[in-house]
């Protein structure tokens, strides 16, 4: 929990006494007002981290919706428009391969452009940082195993219209960068 607030609020009471009857813009509010955005942006930062520990999903609900299902959605949506492309025909482990490293390095450019902006010396954006912590994590799991659909459910995914429920008939597996490739349950629990 920061603490920066109590500290101002304690050397300002020191200073002058009681501290509600401050001017609305004397140095000793826009102080406090400073301290309390440094602790509200610890807070965000501290949240961002916090849910870098989480099962697969729940870290980067921002960057797609509010909500943790839509993350595997969107991968869905993804891998789906990838095969509906290739004429609705399976594809073999190299094209998944190279559709999952496509998928993993999508933000890259947004990613490097948010950095070739921030000025030498200032830190990170909140948004860098959760872009930086999604396409870490999407390595990891790349090598690891990332979690799809399996190839052979075409026909399947094909029919899929972007409802939650019908992604649990799907077959799900986990390919790692190895191209191992095993068996795997929905909705995942974060293994």
């Amino acid at each position: 929990m920061p603490k920066s607030l109590e500290k101002t609020r304690k050397k300002i009471a020191k200073k002058k006494g009681n501290i509600t009857a401050l001017h609305e813009n004397s140095r000793d509010s826009q102080r406090l007002r400073r301290a309390q955005m440094r602790d509200d942006k610890l807070i965000r930062v501290a949240s961002a981290r916090r849910k870098n520990d989480q099962p697969l999903g729940t870290l980067f609900k921002e960057v797609y919706s509010t909500r943790t299902d839509h993350v595997l959605v969107a991968r869905a949506a993804y891998f789906q428009e990838a095969i509906r492309s290739n004429d609705s025909l399976p594809l073999d482990l190299d094209a998944i391969q190279a559709l999952i490293s496509a998928f993993v390095h999508q933000n890259d450019e947004e990613f490097n452009t948010l950095k070739k902006e921030r000025r030498p010396g200032r830190p990170a954006s909140t948004r860098e940082d959760l872009l930086r912590m999604k396409i870490a994590m999407d390595e990891k799991e790349h090598e690891n195993g990332f979690y799809l659909m399996d190839a052979d459910n075409v026909t399947l995914l094909d029919r899929w219209e972007g409802a939650w429920g019908y992604l649990s008939t799907l077959k799900w597996v986990r390919i790692s960068s190895a191209g191992v490739v095993q068996d795997s349950k929905f909705p995942p629990n974060g293994k």
